[in-house]
């Protein structure tokens, strides 16, 4: 084991001692991982870097624009001009994501709206 190791453990095993690091919120609560498993080991840390800082990259960004688009429509009527704007928008969209190799499948199934579940849970 390394010093550095064995200086942390040393030092959590004191606050643990003093009781600092009890009542703590989700103690004993499980750890809610991501599944980062399709992301390259190489990435994964710089990925979850710019997840907690709140950015998205480009094309989950577009996802997530084509999916509250995909909702607007079937909200609007389909003679407002706005639906012609949000239409010709999702079109786009979806020629976007399929160039840069990404299904739209998600916009015209099941699988899109527990996408938009997730997206509005964590947006």
């Amino acid at each position: 084991m390394w010093l550095i190791d064995q200086l942390a453990e040393q030092h959590i095993l004191e606050a643990q001692q003093k009781g600092e690091l009890s009542q703590l919120p989700g103690e004993g609560a499980p750890l809610k991982l991501d599944d980062d498993s399709a992301v390259p080991p190489e990435l994964r840390s710089a990925y979850r870097l710019l997840k907690n800082a709140g950015y998205l990259p480009p094309e989950l960004e577009m996802r997530r624009e084509a999916v509250s688009l995909n909702d607007l429509l079937k909200e609007l009527d389909p003679l407002d001009h706005q639906h012609k704007a949000a239409a010709q928008r999702l079109a786009l969209l979806k020629l976007k994501l399929q160039n840069a190799g990404m299904s739209t499948d998600f916009l015209d199934s099941d699988y899109r709206d527990n996408l938009h579940q997730r997206l509005r849970r964590e947006g």
